[in-house]
Order: C-alpha cells, then sequence, then structure tokens
C-alpha cells in the first residue's frame, strides 16, 4: 500500500555490516511542515491570549507608557513620586555591572510596566461596571434615554480598538443570584394560571415554608458558589442535564440543522463535501486566530464565550454515572462514515489545507472503494444512539485496547465525523412538505448507525448533494453551531463555487495518500451489544413524528408593521395553537441566552403566562376585537419583559435548579423544589437565530434561504417547536412529537399553527388576504421561490 509507506519517515534493516538506514525525505519533509504548521497555531494562540489578556488596552500601549515616562524623567521630573528610587534601592544587587543611568532606565521600565498593568486592571473593572449596567434592555427601541446613551459612549470609549472573539471574557460581569423572595414570586405567578384554585394554594404554601426555612441556607451556599465560580449555574447544567442522563441522546439531546430549503449548488455529492469541509476549515481557521466578532447586543458586542472552544476536537465519553466532555488542542482529519466503513481522511498536506476540488477527490475514492464493512462494524455506532451505561460498559471490555482503541480513538480525535449517505433527501417531489419532514428525521437520527451521536457535530452528505448535520448539546448551546453552519452555507455557495460541470473548482494533485480504512475486531458478544442499542434506537426513532413546513404567508415584516415583537407574536400562535388542540394550556419553555454574563448558557422564559392565557380565552369566547387586541398587546410585552429579565440573570428555572442541586449535595428534601422540577414541559419550544444575514442578499438570490434545524419533544406527551424566522417574508417551524402518545400529532399541529399565526395577524391588521383564508386548513399553496 502506497499511502502506508508515505506515511513513514524512515526504514531501517540489520545486516553483517550494521544498520542499513532508509530516509524518506519526501515523509520527513512532511513530517516538518505538519510540524512547522503546529508551532504557527501555537504562536497565534499565544499572540492572541495576550492581546486579550491586555484588552481593553492593547500590547503596543506598553511601549508607548514606557516611552511616556523616560520622557517625562528626562525633563528632570520624577512622575513616579519616588517610586523609581525605591525600586532601585529594593533591586540593587542587580545593578552591579550597570552605570547609574542605566539603573535608573531599568527600574523607570519596571515602574512603568506596573503602571500599565494597574492601568489595564482598572479599565477591566470599569469595563465590568459597565457591561453590569442592564437597563437598555428594558427601553423602547429607538427611545434610550440619556444615561444609556452615556452609556453606550463610555462602552465604545473603554472598548477601545476592535475586539476579538474571546475579548470581552475577562470583563463580563458574573451572572447574579436572584433573592429567593423574586423568585418564588415569579415562579408562583407564572403557574398561576395552570392550577386550580386548590392547588395553587398548596404551591403558595409550600413555596412560604421553603422561603422561610431551608430556603436561605441553600442559597446561603449558592452565594458562595457565585463568588467562586465565574458563573453558578454553568457547570452543574452541563453535568445534570446533559452529562449524568443514562438515556439516549440521539433524539433527546442532539439536534440537527437543514441545508438550504429551495437550492442544492450541486448534485454531485463528492463535490458537496469538497466545498463543505473546506468551509469548515476556513470557519476553524477564523475561530483560531479569534477573527470571528462577538455576538453584538447594543453597540459593541460580547457574547461569544468558551463554547467555541470546543466545536472542534471534541468528544463526549460515556461513562457509568456520568459523561464527560473531552477535548483536544487540534486534529487534522475527520473521521468519514460510508456504507457500514470507517476512513480517516487527512485534511492537511505539507502543513496546508487541502482544496475543495482535492477534498472532492479524496471523497470520490472513498465513494468508489468496493471493500465491505468488517464483521460489526456497519451497525458499530448504534452504541453512540442507545443507552449510556451500555455503551460505557462496552467501551470498557472491547474498546479498551488493541485495533479497537485505536480506531475508536481515531474517531473520537477527529475535528469532526462526516456521513456520506445513500439516500436523497431535501424539499422534492410531488409532495414537498411530506420530504421535509422525512429530511429532518434523517438529520436527528438517520438510521440509529449512521452518525457518531457523541461527536460535537457530524456532517451528513447526502446522494443528491443535500447536506445538513446532527450536534451533540453538553458542550455548547444551538446559536453557537447555527453560527458555524451560516458561515459555511454562504461560503460554500457565494465564495467557493462550482464549475459548469458542478465540480469543485480547482485542480486535483493526484498524489494525495488515499483515505485510511480503519480496522476492527468486533467480537460475536460486541455485536450482540450493538444489536441491543440498536434496538432501544430504533424505537426510538421509530416512535418520532416530526412536521416541518415553511410559512410564506407572511412574516416578519408583516408582524412589524403591527409594533409587535416577531418572537411574542408566535409564541403567541403556539399558546393559541396548543389550546385549540387541547383545551388547556400548558406549562412552555423558550429558551433564552444569557450571554450577556461570564460563561452564561441559557434561561427559560415561561411563555404561558396569565395575561396570554386571558387573551387566548378573550378571543375564543368570541370578545369584542379591541378587547382583544388590547389583551394581546398587554400579553406580548409581559412576554418581552420576561425574556428581558431572563436574559439579564433574573429568570426562575436555573435558580431553583441550582437550589435543588444544592439540597441535595446536603441530603435534604424540599418538597417544594421537587414538586417544581418534576413538573413536565409539554411544550418545548426554541428559536433559531440567524445571526449573520450579511453573509446572505435575499434580494439577488432569494432561492437560498435557510430554514434552520429542530430538537426532539422534551416530554412524551408534548411537543418540542423550533422556528426560524428568515428575512422578512418567511418563518419555517420544526414541529416534533411521539406516535406513542394519542394526544399528540405533528402535522395536526402544525396545521393548527398556521390558522392561529393567520388569525392573529388578521386580528391585528383587520384584514386578511382571500387566498391566506382558503390556506387555513390545507397548508400555504405552491409558490415560486421569487416571491419570497
Amino acid at each position: 500500500m502506497a499511502e502506508a509507506h508515505q506515511a513513514v519517515a524512515f526504514q531501517f534493516t540489520i545486516t553483517r555490516e550494521g544498520i542499513d538506514l532508509q530516509l524518506s525525505h519526501e515523509a520527513l519533509r512532511q513530517v516538518y511542515l505538519s510540524g512547522l504548521r503546529s508551532w504557527k497555531k501555537r504562536v497565534v494562540r499565544l499572540k492572541n491570549n495576550v492581546i486579550t489578556g491586555v484588552y481593553p488596552a492593547s500590547p503596543s500601549s506598553w511601549l508607548f507608557v514606557v516611552i511616556a515616562i523616560l520622557a517625562t524623567m528626562y525633563t528632570r521630573s520624577d512622575p513616579s513620586m519616588g517610586l523609581i528610587a525605591k525600586i532601585q534601592d529594593i533591586l540593587f544587587f542587580m545593578y552591579t555591572y550597570l552605570t547609574p543611568n542605566l539603573q535608573t532606565v531599568v527600574s523607570a521600565v519596571l515602574f512603568s510596566t506596573l503602571l500599565w498593568l494597574s492601568l489595564i486592571f482598572t479599565m477591566k473593572l470599569c469595563l465590568k461596571q459597565l457591561l453590569s449596567y442592564h437597563h437598555w434592555m428594558f427601553e423602547q427601541h429607538g427611545n434610550l434615554s440619556n444615561t444609556t446613551k452615556v452609556w453606550v459612549m463610555l462602552v465604545r470609549i473603554f472598548s477601545g480598538r476592535q475586539p476579538q472573539l474571546y475579548s470581552y471574557q475577562g470583563s463580563l460581569p458574573n451572572l447574579p443570584v436572584p433573592t429567593i423572595k423574586d423568585t418564588i414570586k415569579r415562579y408562583l405567578e407564572s403557574v398561576r394560571p395552570l392550577m386550580s384554585d386548590s392547588e395553587f394554594k398548596r404551591m403558595t404554601t409550600l413555596a412560604k415554608e421553603f422561603e422561610d426555612s431551608l430556603g436561605s441556607r441553600l442559597q446561603w451556599y449558592l452565594k458562595l458558589k457565585a463568588l467562586w465560580a465565574s458563573n453558578y449555574v454553568s457547570d452543574w447544567w452541563e453535568e445534570y442535564i446533559y452529562l449524568r442522563g443514562r438515556g439516549p441522546i440521539m433524539v433527546n439531546s442532539n439536534y440537527y440543522g437543514m441545508d438550504f430549503l429551495y437550492v442544492t449548488p450541486t448534485p454531485i455529492q463528492a463535490a458537496r463535501a469538497g466545498n463543505t469541509l473546506h468551509a469548515i476549515l476556513m470557519y476553524r481557521r477564523k475561530l483560531n486566530k479569534e477573527e470571528i466578532k462577538p455576538v453584538s447586543e447594543l453597540g459593541p458586542g460580547w457574547g461569544k464565550h468558551a463554547q467555541c472552544e470546543r466545536i472542534f476536537n471534541t468528544t463526549r465519553i460515556p461513562g457509568d454515572e456520568t459523561d464527560s466532555v473531552v477535548h483536544w488542542q487540534d486534529s487534522e482529519y475527520v473521521a468519514v462514515y460510508h456504507r457500514g466503513r470507517y476512513f480517516r481522511l487527512w485534511l492537511y498536506q505539507a502543513g496546508r489545507m487541502l482544496s475543495p476540488r482535492e477534498i472532492e477527490h479524496q471523497i470520490q475514492r472513498i465513494l468508489d472503494d468496493p471493500s465491505p464493512p468488517a464483521p460489526g462494524e456497519e451497525k458499530l455506532a448504534a452504541l453512540t444512539a442507545g443507552d449510556r451505561i451500555p455503551w460505557a460498559q462496552a467501551r470498557k471490555e472491547f474498546f479498551s485496547s488493541g485495533v479497537n482503541k485505536r480506531s475508536l480513538d481515531c474517531i473520537e480525535k477527529a475535528a469532526f465525523f462526516v456521513s456520506l449517505d445513500e439516500e436523497e433527501q431535501g424539499m422534492m417531489g410531488d409532495d414537498p412538505e411530506a420530504s421535509l419532514d422525512r429530511y429532518a428525521k434523517s438529520l436527528l437520527h438517520g438510521k440509529c448507525y449512521d452518525r457518531w451521536f457523541d461527536k460535537s457535530f457530524s456532517v451528513v452528505l447526502y446522494k443528491n448533494g443535500k447536506t445538513g448535520l446532527n450536534a451533540e448539546h453538553s458542550w455548547a448551546d444551538a446559536p453557537i453551531v447555527s453560527h458555524m453552519w451560516e458561515y459555511v452555507l454562504a461560503t460554500d455557495s457565494f465564495r467557493l463555487g462550482y464549475n459548469e460541470e458542478g465540480h469543485c473548482k480547482g485542480d486535483v494533485n493526484p498524489s494525495l495518500p488515499c483515505p485510511q480504512r480503519l480496522t476492527w475486531d468486533i467480537s460475536v458478544e460486541c455485536q450482540e451489544r450493538v444489536r441491543r442499542s440498536l434496538a432501544v434506537a430504533c424505537a426510538l426513532a421509530d416512535d418520532i413524528d416530526f412536521h416541518v413546513f415553511p410559512f410564506r404567508d407572511f412574516g416578519k415584516g408583516n408582524i412589524k408593521k403591527i409594533r409587535m415583537s416577531p418572537d411574542a407574536f408566535i409564541q403567541a400562535a403556539l399558546q393559541l395553537a396548543y389550546y385549540r388542540e387541547r383545551g388547556i394550556f400548558c406549562l412552555t419553555y423558550e429558551a433564552s441566552m444569557t450571554r450577556l454574563f461570564r460563561e452564561g448558557r441559557t434561561e427559560t422564559v415561561r411563555s404561558c403566562t396569565s395575561e396570554s392565557c386571558a387573551f387566548i380565552k378573550a378571543l375564543e369566547h368570541g370578545k369584542p376585537a379591541d378587547v382583544c387586541r388590547r389583551l394581546f398587546r398587554t400579553a406580548s410585552e409581559k412576554h418581552q419583559l420576561l425574556y428581558r429579565l431572563a436574559m439579564t440573570g433574573a429568570g426562575i428555572d436555573r435558580h431553583l435548579f441550582c437550589l435543588y442541586v444544592v439540597s441535595q449535595y446536603l441530603g435534604v428534601e424540599s418538597p417544594f423544589l421537587k414538586k417544581v422540577l418534576s413538573e413536565p414541559w409539554r411544550l418545548s419550544t426554541s428559536q433559531t437565530p440567524f445571526q449573520q444575514a450579511e453573509l446572505f442578499d435575499f434580494v439577488n438570490h432569494p432561492d437560498f434561504i435557510i430554514c434552520g434545524g429542530g430538537f426532539g419533544p422534551v416530554a412524551d406527551d408534548g411537543y418540542g417547536v423550533s422556528y426560524a424566522i428568515v428575512g422578512e417574508k418567511l418563518m419555517c417551524f420544526h414541529i416534533s412529537s411521539k406516535h406513542s402518545c394519542p394526544q399528540t400529532d405533528s402535522h395536526r399541529f402544525g396545521t393548527q399553527l398556521r390558522k392561529a399565526l393567520l388569525d392573529l395577524l388578521q386580528l391585528m391588521s383587520g384584514d386578511q388576504p382571500e387566498e391566506s383564508r382558503s390556506e387555513q386548513n390545507h397548508g400555504p399553496k405552491p409558490q415560486s421561490k421569487k416571491e419570497l
């Protein structure tokens, strides 16, 4: 095998004359260039750490301070007020061989450095205090107070130069711990419309008992943690919500992201893989150089944080009691799955990234490889789709040594995972919405053995050129992956492109070594473990009912014309749809970000409020339109208030969750906390943010529409709803539920949601197009892409 020889730098044989050493100069050159690339990355990382460490100052400001101090001294003034002389006295033993003038210069440089560090520390404290101001979030858009205007000006002054990705991390405030009284008050307010009078009276009694007794003790420990840790929630949230779960992470935790809705840039699978993988490498290079801008809230941005560091070279490792997330510094290859076989595909040669055309050539080699899977290899990834304890035990027994360990290490240490799917997916055929449903299920779980669900993310490339991804949830939240995926799709189509035949641009290097086939020795007992995990995973996957539809009747632009928040409008429509289907209200989860704080992740917005329930009841009971409009606006304002409170650290659920964790550590039981954490979220919702609109041109390229992604239902008898607001005229919805629950049906809920959206816009605008009225019960009619 030629590729095996190229990987060896030298060979030797022992003869009677001694050792005959045969060096491979080409292999040594490859080793040298690869090492050079690694050292360049270390230098860039060190440089970025220095720049981030001294932010909001710059490294060059040190030279300015030194020159200023020395210039002042040469005017026979002492800017240090005697400190330079004291430094000379303290360090006299170092000046034995220095002249008096040189001693003074060295002491002045030391003083300047200390002064510079003190100024940096002061500026960081000032910036941290400025970033702790959140009142601007509660002001009306376009009507900022004078205080906020001054704040914006000061933040821009103290932010100084253009910030890098992690520049703000050292200056972000810690997540505050709300008071017990405020949290309980907001909690009782959130559950009032969901409980009868007797149930609410009992819950109020439990809450009062908790506040007066155990609550203060638990709160003391939580405040102690908040003083010590940079974020009192994030580590416990990652461990107890994600890593300690013993059930399958497929469907229950992992989520997916889709390709363009209407366009497939090329029908050639290998070509699409070439551009997609190269674009991902380009994003990783920008990430390593910290050239990605922090997420902006108002003026400067400060949202991207440590989650970005774990996008690549990261894997979830199973354990008996808890899993762990392991991250490696670098990886120059990806693990590829095709027709039951695993390959290692190197993406760098001689210290450079392979071009898209070269990656296409390598992928085509894998597609053309006729070799069959080894016994037990084809469905091996089912271990990552089933329960975690059997996977942890199998990993110890069958993958802790030998060839299995080497191949497993190759997959786990890969930059990411690639699945070359033999199916065709996307919006196609006579029933495009049904094809979208199949596309969503394929991305979410596939065949339950053709995705490595433990990897930070897996790229799926279909036979017809469609693509998508499946992401593991514990290491980061969806906006982190969504940001990368937007960049990849835009770079693939608008920067890299394809030639007239649909292949990647550029030339092929025929000397590239073939992708390396991974080898396995899967015993009969291990194959039995795989079959058991696959059975568990298939039962879960078959139970998932998915419905995905693009809503094209109106979009964000129409909602803004009636002076209402698009998110609040959609949440009201979700509440209305659920009420019409089930006749009751339910506890509703909406995810919001806490990126204004250091290492912030998410908080819950409890979207079902007394105000929204009052509005829906009035609407359904035929109250006058002006009364319904007033109640709708009140409900919308309440939703926006709750969202802002959650984003500014005044949410309910993360505080109660951490109090419960403390109670478990102390070994004490709280009936109140136990009741709170046992309440099911029958409507779990999340908006997929569209973060880089500047990368897309919906005017000149209206077909290039991305439609977000989705996730599985949180409750067995509930719905999971993800939605993406794309441009001004389109909204995409991803609805999941379980076939095993007779009360839920994703298609039925989708129909109710469409009707609710149209009814709410009609209510607020007082007008409804005739064609929209005819589509309420039949879904949107097919329309040309240019109408978007």
